[in-house]
């Protein structure tokens, strides 16, 4: 008789260990924000990314300018030089022939090919002179249209500047808030801490993680008076920040569930878990329901995919995820 009795016993702690297990329900629609959300945080490190390399590109371009104004610059004195030297010459040739014109006939009689050769270096010098001037003139538009080409990209570069430093700015006041957030929530849930609840910040967002054994009892969807107090001491604090988007992610171990009634497998478990999380929020608050989002995961997203009790017991968890409002960074995108 003694024997039979162990026996169900250990049929009965097999049933119950069997019943232990957590499921629910995946919704498409949070996987679609998280997925949304994801991808355009990633969007935006794209477009820093390429607002870096465009800043480095010009940057070149008019490391590339100022080279070529310093160059021309030089060609410009130089020119600048040999003209003032042809217009000394000229200068003096045009002395000289004026002299001998005042000079007696006789004098400009008897030095015709000499005056006549003055007068073809004279000629010559004109034209040397003529030839400076042109190519002074050449190298002033070139350096002229350089320091425009110079000064549109340098305003180019400015404005460039100033949009990523709009974002930089933007990032880190989305980043102090997410952590602002965080410092409120274990502020909050400091009791509970340690204590089978979890709160960290991952992708920008605030993640509270609680064990099934905070929240419910094995194979069970009911929160118990703990649990549902931590749900309160959080619905304050989500109160007081309205801006807030809340999901609510119910995840069990790889167990099947072998229940009956309106459970059907883990799927249901899990996201039955979800919604009762949410109502607890709701429950006497202020917060807009249109804030919240219940989904299930069930077995397919675990913290530890071993196949041990420590594992299984990690992965039957609720996850309630808090993010900001990002929509101070996308009119910033959406500007430019």
């Amino acid at each position: 008789m003694r024997s039979f009795i162990f026996r169900t016993a250990g049929i009965a702690l097999i049933v119950l260990s069997a019943l232990s297990c957590v499921s629910g329900k995946k919704y498409k629609s949070l996987d679609d924000t998280s997925k949304q959300f994801m991808n355009e945080r990633d969007d935006l490190k794209e477009k820093n990314i390429g607002l870096e390399m465009k800043n480095t590109e010009l940057e070149a371009r008019i490391a590339s300018a100022e080279k070529e104004t310093t160059e021309l610059k030089k060609q410009q004195s130089k020119v600048a030089a040999e003209r003032d030297k042809a217009l000394g010459d000229y200068n003096s040739l045009a002395s000289r022939y004026n002299e001998l014109q005042n000079a007696q006939e006789d004098l400009i009689k008897g030095n015709v090919r000499e005056t006549q050769k003055l007068l073809e270096e004279l000629k010559a010098a004109q034209e040397n002179l003529q030839k400076k001037e042109d190519l002074l003139k050449q190298l002033s538009e070139s350096l002229d249209n350089k320091k425009a080409s110079l000064d549109e990209l340098t305003y180019e570069l400015e404005k460039r500047n100033a949009r990523l430093s709009e974002l930089e700015k933007i990032l880190d006041a989305q980043k102090n808030m997410v952590q602002e957030l965080k410092k409120k929530v274990s502020e909050a849930l400091l009791g509970f801490e340690n204590n089978g609840l979890t709160v960290t910040m991952k992708n920008g967002k605030v993640y509270i993680s609680l064990d099934e054994k905070l929240l419910f009892k094995s194979g069970s969807y009911e929160i118990d008076v703990n649990g549902r107090n931590a749900l309160k001491k959080l619905a304050g604090v989500l109160e007081k920040n309205p801006d807030i988007q809340v999901v609510i992610e119910g995840h069990t171990d790889n167990v099947p569930y072998n229940g009956s009634g309106q459970l059907k497998d883990n799927w249901d478990l899990s996201v039955k878990r979800a919604t009762t999380v949410v109502r607890v929020l709701l429950e006497g608050s202020k917060i807009d329901p249109v804030r919240l989002t219940a989904s299930g995961r069930s077995e397919f997203l675990p913290v530890d995919g071993k196949s041990t009790p420590d594992a299984r017991q990690k992965n039957r968890r609720t996850e309630i995820i808090l993010t900001p409002d990002l929509s101070e960074l996308y009119k910033i995108i959406d500007k430019y």
